[in-house]
């Protein structure tokens, strides 16, 4: 099927560069100057099916091609490849307006459904590079005109660094981010990434434990996002009908590949028996990019959401300094939304997908340099090495601001006993104080999955009793946090210490740590609604915690608060009653560590 689209001139696009992009500095960046709208023109859409081998499976994948009119052999044009986010399509609304918004800028676009998902075939794997990756790179054979789709389709239109190798860059979002990571780390063809919204370290994202130093021991899980997600792909044979057999798994689970479901059922399960956690651990970690992005080359363009309880800031600030420690070209930006709160309802003036507004958003300008200076070839700046958007600011022009690097921590608070923040060990006053966690979760941060249906959701709250508080005096003057805050925290439990040698992970201590504004009214704000969930590796000894990374500003007359609560509504906690002492002197404290940006 061909359809041709009408962008409203007749003749083929021009692509034009982007201006270069004026650095900001450390806590201002100026507009940057975009170039004139390329022409628009028209392109044709044709719907094609490949049959790939992606692994040990045959897939059919289901696609569309987005052909600019005037690109032909003579008059070639780098491509875009992009597939979607977990659950939907190549049609579902952002990812066909990948397709649209850069084939009406020139370039060839090619959008598919993901294997499971839509009228692709297989089980979903997680964006394992050995499937997802394998399948993505059976398209790039297709751009580079050395395979044809099943109806004798051919590119032969795809500009090419040499023989077989099309120049060709990936975007997406969320699952459509992971596969471009999969992708580049087994087909070192692709040119350019743009990652937006997506995980570094699934075992991570579906089981935090925020205790550095601890990888061994799964954190707390995160059942609302992962069953919701669970669900969404088990039913995806109901709501997308097809009955292509290898869309079934007779093994377990319905939609998805046995050693997923094997997964869910052991976090699900509540119980984390050393044998069944290394499995665990080690399955969602070879099918995340923190497995396998030594291999990754192409240059990366991370984007990642403030607004994100699913994947963090964390991860992104992971994958960036792994990607840049190896030498390989990569930038960040830290965006305003994510998948918490509904990931269609970006602030005003930012990127949206579904809009395409590239030309007129910050992140979209980035991006367009990004494919310009990698696929186009024209030398232009890309960007600072980090840029971050501050909701404070209502000029949308200059809410972001950019630095060389993620900002360090700079400033120290000490947790005193009378449940003061205070800026100096002297100031710490002797006192011990705890709680105990209830059989039942009594602290709420967030219902994960209530953005992304619109529904209403409580404001968080914590239960008398089973957490604990520290609060700075009134600040004189506005304090912007711009990273991941740190605590180093030693507590005392009893019941804890009793099951020390258990090898069941699920009897260690789990608390959550969070951080507060509150208003001089009173009122107070759990920034982002984040929380750093932590299994305590030894109750013995002091543990350090690194919180979700953070944008916000604390205004003067606010006062910042720091939370250890025994419990929270969207995580597995504590199995059994387990009483929490956190003891403070001027020699032994608590310590929060704040990265100030001034």
């Amino acid at each position: 099927m061909e359809v041709l689209v009408s962008r409203r001139r007749t003749r083929a696009p021009r692509i034009r560069s982007l201006s270069a992009l004026a650095l900001g500095t450390a806590l201002t960046v100026p507009l940057l100057t975009a170039a004139p709208a390329p022409t628009a023109g028209q392109y044709t859409v044709t719907a094609l099916r490949f049959t790939v081998q992606a692994g040990d499976r045959t897939c059919a994948i289901d696609a569309d091609l987005y052909r600019p009119a005037g690109v032909d052999g003579a008059h070639r044009a780098p491509a875009v490849l992009a597939t979607n986010g977990f659950g939907g399509s190549k049609s579902d609304g952002t990812t066909d307006a990948i397709g649209k918004a850069f084939a009406a800028r020139g370039y060839v676009g090619l959008v598919y459904s993901g294997l499971g998902f839509g009228r692709s075939g297989c089980l979903i794997s997680l964006d394992d590079p050995r499937a997802d990756g394998a399948a993505a790179s059976r398209l790039v054979d297709f751009l580079a005109g050395t395979r044809a789709a099943d109806d004798g389709t051919k590119a032969d239109f795809v500009t090419q660094d040499g023989e077989g190798d099309p120049r060709v860059g990936m975007i997406g979002a969320s699952y459509g981010g992971a596969v471009q990571l999969a992708t580049a780390s087994v087909d070192h063809r692709v040119d350019a990434l743009v990652p937006l919204v997506t995980w570094n370290d699934l075992a991570y994202s579906l089981t935090p434990n925020n205790a550095l130093g601890a990888p061994a021991v799964p954190g707390a899980f995160k059942w609302q996002w992962t069953n919701g997600f669970y669900l969404v792909g088990e039913g995806q044979p109901l709501t997308v009908p097809n009955l292509d057999p290898s869309r079934v798994n007779s093994l377990g689970c319905l939609h998805f590949v046995t050693r997923a479901c094997e997964t869910i059922r052991t976090l699900n399960s509540g119980r984390y028996p050393a044998d069944r956690t290394r499995r665990l651990l080690a399955y969602a970690r070879s099918v995340s990019p923190v497995s396998y992005l030594g291999k990754v080359k192409a240059p990366t363009l991370l984007v990642q959401g403030q607004a994100d309880s699913l994947f963090n800031l964390n991860e992104a600030t992971a994958t960036y300094r792994t990607l840049t420690a190896q030498g390989t070209e990569a930038r960040m930006i830290w965006q305003s939304w994510g998948h918490s709160g509904g990931t269609t309802t970006p602030a005003p003036g930012e990127f949206d997908l579904a809009k395409g507004n590239l030309e007129t958003s910050y992140v979209g300008r980035r991006v367009l340099a990004w494919f310009d200076r990698h696929l186009l070839r024209h030398p232009v700046d890309t960007g600072p090495a980090f840029a971050y958007y501050r909701d404070w600011i209502t000029d949308p022009g200059r809410a972001y601001a950019t630095a060389a690097h993620v900002p360090a921590l700079t400033e120290t608070l000490y947790l005193s006993g009378d449940g003061t923040l205070v800026d100096s060990r002297t100031k710490v006053a002797r006192g011990s104080r705890s709680y105990t966690n209830w059989p039942t979760p009594t602290s709420h941060s967030e219902s994960s999955l209530a953005g992304q249906f619109g529904v209403p959701d409580p404001g968080p709250y914590d239960t008398q009793g089973t957490y604990l508080a520290w609060t700075t005096g009134p600040l004189t003057a506005p304090v912007d946090v711009v990273g991941a805050p740190r605590a180093t925290l030693r507590v005392t439990s009893p019941e804890a210490a009793r099951v020390r040698g258990s090898g069941d992970a699920a009897d260690k201590l789990v608390l959550f740590a969070k951080l507060y504004d509150v208003a001089p009214d009173g009122t107070q704000t759990l920034v982002r609604r984040l929380v750093a969930p932590v299994r305590v590796p030894d109750v013995t000894k002091r543990f350090s915690v690194s919180l979700p990374g953070i944008v916000h500003r604390y205004e003067a007359g606010h006062r910042l608060r720091f939370v250890v609560a025994a419990s929270d509504d969207a995580y597995f906690g504590n199995r059994g009653t387990k009483r929490v002492t956190i003891s403070s002197t001027p020699e032994d404290t608590g310590v929060l560590r704040l990265p100030v940006v001034r």
